[in-house]
C-alpha cells in the first residue's frame, strides 16, 4: 500500500507499508524532509511497524514521536504527518495527479445558481459522471453566503441587506457567512472523489485542499498560511475563509472565498456577526480583520485569478471545460425547488 501526505507549507512524506492480520509491516517512510540525525529513520520504520492498521493518524503520530531518539530534528514534517501518510496508505487513497482535472471558469451567475451549480458537481463527480474539477466563480451580484447550519436573523440585518440590494443565499457546506461583490471577490470550489482526502480528517484536509492556492499566493509575492480550522491568512489580516462538504455518495467539496477588495463598511452594515466580533476586538474598522489581495499585490482581479489557474494547472494539470447541459438543467431545478426557498433559505430562522 502506497500513501502520500504533503504537508502544507512543508515537504512531502511518503508510506509504503503492507498489513497483515490487521497490523502494519514492513512500513517504509521516505520523502524530500530532512531529518535529524539518520537513524531516526530507522526509529520512525520500527515504531510503526506491528501497529494496529485501524489506528487514526494522531495516534500513529504519538507512536512515532515516542519511538524518535533524544534530541531527533524533524524539518519539514511532523510525527502526526507520518501517521497521515501511512492512514493515506491503509485508505488507498488517490493523489491530485491521478485523476484528470477539469477548469470551469464561466461568466457571472446570481448567487442562488452557483449554490446549485456547486451540490450538482459535487453529485456529478460522486457520481463518476465527471471528472475532478475546478470551478472559479464569477458574481453577477453582491450577496451573502451564510452556511448550512447558521441562523439566518443572527447573522444577517435583512432590511440594511434589502436596501443595499444584496441577495442572501444559504450553502450546503458548513462554516460562516461571506459577504461578496462582483470584481471584488474571488471564490472556487474543488469537485473531488472522497478518495483524495482519504485517511484524514476534516481538519487534516482543509489544510491538504488549501495548499496549492498557498503555493500559488507565494508566487503573486503574498506570504500567507493556513490557520485552523478554515482560515487562509497572511501577516496583514486574513485573506480567505474556506468550507466543505463531505457528500455520502462519495465525494467532497472545497470551496474558499477571498477577499479581493472589500467594502468594510457595508459588510458591517449587512452582517450582524461582522459587528459583534470588531467590538468583541475593538477594532475600529473591518478592514483591520480582512486584508484585501489587490491591496497585498497591487494587481488586477483577472490576473491573480489567472496566475492561481496556472499554478493549479502546473501542479496538477487542468484541461478547460464547462457544465454539461444536463448539469445545468439541474441546477436550474434546484434554484427554483431549493436555493430560492424560503424554506431552504431560512431553514435554520
Amino acid at each position: 500500500m502506497h500513501g502520500e501526505y504533503k504537508v502544507p507549507g512543508g515537504k512531502l512524506v511518503v508510506a509504503d507499508v503492507d498489513v497483515v492480520d490487521g497490523l502494519l509491516r514492513g512500513p517504509r517512510i521516505s520523502g524530500d524532509f530532512f531529518l535529524e540525525p539518520d537513524e531516526a529513520l530507522a526509529a520512525i520504520d520500527a515504531a510503526l511497524d506491528g501497529l494496529p492498521a485501524g489506528l487514526d493518524a494522531h495516534e500513529i503520530g504519538a507512536r512515532v514521536q515516542a519511538g524518535l531518539p533524544p534530541g531527533t530534528v524533524l524539518l519539514g514534517l511532523t510525527a502526526e504527518a507520518v501517521g497521515i501518510a501511512v492512514r493515506r496508505a491503509v485508505a488507498r487513497a488517490s493523489d491530485w495527479r491521478d485523476h484528470e482535472w477539469r477548469l470551469i471558469h464561466e461568466g457571472p451567475q446570481e448567487p442562488a445558481v452557483h449554490m446549485a451549480l456547486d451540490q450538482v458537481l459535487a453529485e456529478e463527480v460522486a457520481a463518476g459522471r465527471r471528472p475532478p474539477t475546478l470551478r472559479v466563480w464569477e458574481w453577477a451580484s453582491p450577496a451573502v453566503i451564510i452556511g448550512s447550519f447558521q441562523s439566518l436573523r443572527n447573522e444577517v440585518d435583512a432590511a440594511e441587506a434589502a436596501r443595499a440590494g444584496v441577495d442572501v443565499v444559504r450553502r450546503i457546506s458548513g462554516g460562516g457567512a461571506m459577504f461578496v461583490e462582483p470584481g471584488n471577490t474571488i471564490t472556487y470550489s474543488l469537485y473531488a472523489p472522497e478518495s483524495l482526502v482519504a485517511g484524514m480528517s476534516f481538519a487534516e484536509s482543509y489544510a491538504f485542499l488549501d495548499d496549492w492556492v498557498l503555493g500559488a499566493l507565494g508566487d503573486l509575492g503574498v506570504r500567507a498560511w493556513y490557520r485552523p480550522l478554515n482560515d487562509i491568512a497572511s501577516d496583514q489580516g486574513k485573506i480567505a475563509g474556506a468550507a466543505q462538504k463531505r457528500l455520502a455518495a462519495g465525494a467532497v467539496l472545497h470551496h474558499v472565498t477571498m477577499a479581493y477588495d472589500i467594502d468594510a463598511a457595508k459588510m458591517t452594515r449587512v452582517l450582524r456577526i461582522g459587528r459583534e466580533k470588531i467590538s468583541d476586538k475593538g477594532i475600529a474598522s473591518a478592514n483591520k480583520r480582512v486584508d484585501p489581495l489587490r491591496r497585498q499585490t497591487g494587481l488586477p482581479r483577472e490576473e491573480i485569478i489567472e496566475r492561481m489557474i496556472g499554478h493549479f494547472r502546473a501542479r496538477y494539470g487542468l484541461v478547460p471545460d464547462r457544465p454539461t447541459e444536463d448539469e445545468l438543467r439541474l441546477a436550474d431545478k434546484y434554484v427554483a425547488d431549493k436555493f430560492t426557498t424560503p424554506a431552504w433559505t431560512a431553514r435554520v430562522p
